[in-house]
């Protein structure tokens, strides 16, 4: 498949996210309509599995040059994070949440399609190329989840009904994105010895992750000190600010326009 395809392969699975969430209302009375609901909601992230799996076969390398190709996995993983956290601590709201945010950036990526290119610079031709950026997004779709779980738990601390179990929730997914963070430090750095000869240039792409890395070591630091975590979650909440301008922000940076990360644009 090429980005020709990307639009109707998108649609389809936003609307079979929106026909599962439709579903949910009568499932929860009937096991048919529950069984159906769910078939649906993990068909619609099917369809972008198979999408990028076609997508890497169609170019021949690894989709993961761009910002729009990183936008589509991080589409496909972070759908699949609401639904383990369902799974697992039988929270509903969340996989609306990552829905949703898929949603939009499948919208970002049919209105701003990539150019079909096969090439592939000599820089990322290495093994580490794909473990660092996969690393990476799931990571952000984690630590997106644990930021909006955050701010929802700050919305219901001020209307006095504190859920212990969404502050659980939203702590285990930054503590899981912050490992994942930093094996993407790790691969980044092999790669860049590997691809430039140096572990660490200070790169204003690599100083931003490593400012996004050190704040969720703040927060763990905080966690460790015993901090309220009513306060933590805002904390979640606005650290993920930070990884944001790492991803998107530094490629406007005057700075970054000479940057060796400058292949992702």
């Amino acid at each position: 498949m090429t980005p020709v395809e990307f639009p109707s392969m998108a649609l389809a699975a936003v609307a079979c996210w929106s026909a599962g969430s439709a579903l949910q209302i009568p499932a929860r009375r009937s096991a048919i309509f529950n069984a159906f609901s769910w078939t649906l909601l993990i068909s619609g992230t099917l369809l972008l599995v198979w999408f990028l799996a076609s997508y890497w076969i169609a170019l021949e390398r690894p989709p993961l040059r761009t910002l729009g190709e990183t936008r589509l996995w991080y589409a496909t993983f972070i759908p699949v994070i609401g639904f383990i956290v369902e799974y697992r601590y039988k929270i509903r709201w969340l996989k609306y949440y990552c829905m949703g945010l898929s949603a939009v950036f499948l919208g970002i990526n049919a209105m701003h399609p990539d150019v079909f290119q096969k090439a592939l610079m000599p820089a990322l031709q290495s093994v580490w190329f794909v473990p660092h950026v996969v690393v990476y997004l799931v990571a952000y779709a984690l630590l997106a989840a644990s930021a909006v779980s955050g701010l929802h738990n700050v919305m219901l601390n001020f209307r006095n009904r504190r859920s212990e179990k969404g502050e659980s929730m939203s702590h285990y997914l930054a503590l899981l994105g912050f490992v994942l963070l930093t094996f993407g430090l790790i691969f980044g750095a092999l790669w860049a010895k590997e691809a430039w000869g140096h572990y660490w240039t200070w790169d204003p792409k690599e100083t931003w992750a490593f400012i996004s890395w050190l704040a969720y070591l703040g927060y763990l630091h905080l966690v460790a000190r015993k901090t309220d975590p009513r306060k933590l979650q805002w904390y979640l909440g606005l650290a993920f600010f930070v990884l944001l301008v790492c991803w998107f922000g530094v490629n406007y940076l005057p700075s970054a326009q000479n940057s060796v990360h400058s292949y992702s644009g």
